[in-house]
């Protein structure tokens, strides 16, 4: 009888520690998606607060493209951003950036990668090169919306001519097995410098700072 009710006890501490011992990876799995998600938001708003920007609209560039997969959009976003990080250590380099953001499926684990290029040498009339790392994995969404002052875009072509007032974007990471965590934000260009410094109402604008994100 004591053998049996030993066991049983045993056979109830395992199965308890074996679930708190998923509930623990589940967590663990969790805050680390957290911070992939926050990680790739601030490194994104970063970028396009510091985007460059002259009242010459040859000088400057903010693309974003949009392609449905699954029902819903999913972005890439092209920039020229000013920075100090350098791409390829040991190198000289300009301080401004093409930064490109965009979703790739993963050929070893098929997830779905955040990836973001950054090339020391912007062109436009080249083939855009430079180093490409993963910021986050598992992204359920990245979506960039363009306000033009009337209403929300979801692309916003360089041959636009002028910036957009905001720019809102969303970043969702996770898995069927774990719980989905986003980000969004939202980064003020209202009073950035149109091209021929006119706006698309034909209100004088003057640049002050830059984006302020929220």
């Amino acid at each position: 009888m004591a053998s049996v009710i030993g066991a049983f006890i045993a056979m109830v501490a395992v199965s308890a520690l074996r679930v708190a011992s998923a509930g623990a990876e589940r967590i663990d799995a969790n805050i680390d998606r957290a911070s992939e998600v926050r990680f790739a938001a601030e490194l994104i708003q970063r970028d396009l607060q510091n985007l460059y920007r002259t009242g010459n609209n040859e000088d400057r560039r903010l693309v974003g493209l949009t392609q449905e997969t699954v029902g819903q959009p999913v972005s890439r976003l092209i920039m020229w951003s000013v920075g100090w990080t350098k791409a390829r250590p040991y190198q000289p380099e300009r301080d401004v950036y093409e930064v490109e953001y965009f979703v790739r499926e993963s050929e070893q684990s098929g997830e779905a990668l955040l990836m973001r290029r950054l090339w020391p040498n912007p062109d436009k009339e080249a083939e855009p090169g430079g180093v490409v790392t993963a910021v986050a994995r598992n992204i359920r969404a990245f979506q960039v919306r363009f306000f033009d002052g009337q209403q929300w875009q979801w692309q916003w072509p360089e041959e636009l001519g002028y910036m957009p007032e905001l720019v809102e974007v969303a970043v969702a990471g996770g898995d069927a097995e774990n719980k989905v965590v986003s980000r969004r934000f939202i980064v003020n260009f209202a009073r950035a410098v149109w091209a021929g410094g006119v706006s698309p109402g034909g209100e004088e604008a003057i640049e002050e700072g830059v984006g302020e994100g929220r």
